[in-house]
């Protein structure tokens, strides 16, 4: 089933980050300063009553403004609606009601999107008076709420997942591999995504219910039912340079939340940059299978020793991620993008793969036996008794022990580094955890 969106959107100053905060339940918004404007730009997940859905957070929405930043927003948030499924349309009841609010419920209005007025900063029932000015806006749906002290915030939140709930899934989908192609603007996603599904042996479905900009299909590749989730096809639609990297992040964290596996797709020219590093790392805290896919390599001068050395670059930049698999490709040439799928299902399997508890136990505790973990603090011995794998979507490995808190980080690499040499796992992150024995 798709991940859900809710979009915040509302003028400058109401409270829309401190909504957004409120919802994810942490501090997560980010400030950005440039020439004296605030603009809020953040996305995280929600949980709900067992429900899951995306929450974007804009900036403040100013209307006919032809400040270039002011501009530069209201594209965003023009994009946010037609990403999302629901729209909580703030304002600020101290400050009354206020033309832009009224400019902005129009826009909502002409969307055809649901949408709820969510009337902000009602701290105690003493602000409840200042709610009647905004029934005007002829919105039905209206929620007195606080973001600041979490005033009627449950409310709201039942009123956004009990319509998620009703969502069908559609039946068979569960249980394709699903692999999703991630990345910057301007990588080449579009062009893997169409020498993927150009190719002679490929059958091409479209699902519906998917966003104009993130097409998911089914690719039948060797007789295997694939769900390909692509983010491409995002540059075409606007042309501030900001909005593209916005909307391109929430678009691979939409389908990096959608996906078994990710494909990183970077460019040859430019490398591994900041911004793909934190793709990665949003993937393996999600506990999703990642390939790195190294596009326009026909583009790139080399000889016997040049695609080593690429590799040990990328490699130095990922740190202790080093079981992730580098595949270098080009989807103009379709150079190894056959490879390259081959490679993601085998990460899916990986993924789903299951260690016996007595396999587990026969290569592992001797292995710890001659390297055991370091004493406490106090100077007791740390002994593991005992593993076992558990965890229905990825793998879980936990290690009964007498001092389960007192395993030392390096040594849980080193268990980690363990299991891998034993047993693969290339492209899946997955869990240690200690409990007592």
């Amino acid at each position: 089933m798709k991940t859900q969106k809710v979009v915040i959107v509302g003028r400058p100053n109401v409270g829309k980050s401190t909504l957004f905060n409120r919802l994810v339940g942490k501090y997560e918004a980010i400030i950005d300063d440039e020439s004296g404007v605030t603009r809020d730009r953040n996305y995280a997940e929600v949980e709900w009553a067992g429900v899951y859905f995306d929450l974007i957070d804009t900036g403040g929405y100013v209307p006919f403004s032809d400040d270039k930043f002011e501009r530069a927003i209201r594209e965003q948030v023009k994009l946010a609606i037609e990403e999302a499924d629901q729209i909580l349309f703030v304002v600020d009841c101290r400050t009354g009601l206020h033309p832009m609010d009224k400019e902005i419920a129009d826009m909502l209005r002409a969307s055809g999107k649901k949408y709820y007025l969510v009337v902000n900063k009602v701290d105690s029932d003493q602000f409840e008076k200042f709610i009647n000015d905004f029934y005007a806006l002829g919105i039905k749906k209206v929620f007195d709420i606080s973001a600041i002290v979490g005033r009627k915030i449950g409310d709201l939140l039942d009123e956004i997942v009990n319509d998620f709930e009703a969502k069908p899934v559609k039946s068979g989908l569960e249980d394709m591999p699903k692999i999703a192609i991630v990345g910057r603007p301007n990588v080449g996603k579009s062009s893997l995504t169409n020498a993927l599904l150009g190719i002679e042996r490929s059958i091409v479905t479209d699902i519906p219910g998917t966003t104009r900009d993130s097409v998911d299909s089914v690719l039948k590749f060797y007789g295997k039912e694939i769900l390909l989730i692509d983010t491409a096809g995002l540059r075409k639609k606007k042309k501030v340079g900001e909005d593209i990297e916005f909307y391109s992040n929430i678009r691979s964290l939409r389908a990096i939340g959608d996906c078994d596996t990710a494909v990183l797709v970077i460019d040859a020219e430019s490398g591994l940059e900041k911004q793909d590093q934190k793709i990665i790392d949003e993937a393996v805290r999600r506990r999703k299978g990642v390939v790195i896919a190294v596009n326009k390599w026909d583009l790139i001068e080399k000889d016997d020793k040049t695609a080593k050395a690429y590799e040990d670059a990328i490699r130095n930049k990922i740190g202790n991620l080093q079981y992730l698999p580098v595949i270098f490709i080009s989807a103009l040439t379709k150079q190894r993008i056959y490879k390259l799928v081959e490679l993601c299902l085998q990460v899916c399997e990986e993924r789903k793969k299951k260690i016996p508890t007595n396999v587990l136990n026969e290569l592992l505790i001797p292995e710890i036996q001659k390297n055991p973990p370091p004493s406490t603090k106090t100077g007791k011995e740390i002994k593991i008794k005992y593993i076992t794998q558990v965890g229905d979507h990825y793998p879980i490995f936990l290690f009964f022990s007498n001092y389960p808190k007192n395993v030392a980080a390096h040594y849980k690499r080193f268990l980690e580094n363990l299991i891998r040499k034993k047993f693969g796992f290339q492209g899946v992150p997955f869990t240690l955890s200690f409990k007592s024995k």
